[in-house]
C-alpha cells in the first residue's frame, strides 16, 4: 500500500479516499497495518490506479474459505435443555 500511496502523490489514507475504491477508511487502516488481508480484487484495481505491475509484488492467494472452521455436532456432546416457561 504504501507503494500505491507514494505513486499517486497521497499523503495520508484520508487522502486515498477521493479515488474511489468503495472501502471504507478504516477497512483500508486495517490493511495498511495488516490486521487484515487485502482481497485479491481490491489489490488488483489499487495496483491499476497507481499503474503498477501485480506479478512485481511476492503475492501469496489464499483458498477462497482460508481460516473458516469445519462445523458439525461431536455425538453426544450436545445435550437438550428443559425450558420452563
Amino acid at each position: 500500500m504504501k507503494n500505491v500511496l507514494e505513486k499517486l502523490n497521497c499523503p495520508s489514507l484520508r487522502a486515498f479516499l477521493q479515488f474511489g475504491l468503495g472501502v471504507p477508511y478504516s477497512t483500508l487502516k486495517n490493511y495498511f497495518s495488516e490486521k487484515r488481508l487485502i482481497p485479491k480484487k481490491v489489490f488488483e484495481d489499487m495496483c491499476k490506479l497507481a499503474n503498477l505491475n501485480t506479478d512485481d509484488f511476492n503475492v501469496k492467494y489464499l483458498d477462497k474459505n482460508w481460516g473458516q472452521v469445519k462445523g458439525g455436532k461431536v455425538k453426544g456432546r450436545f445435550k437438550y435443555m428443559k425450558t420452563f416457561n
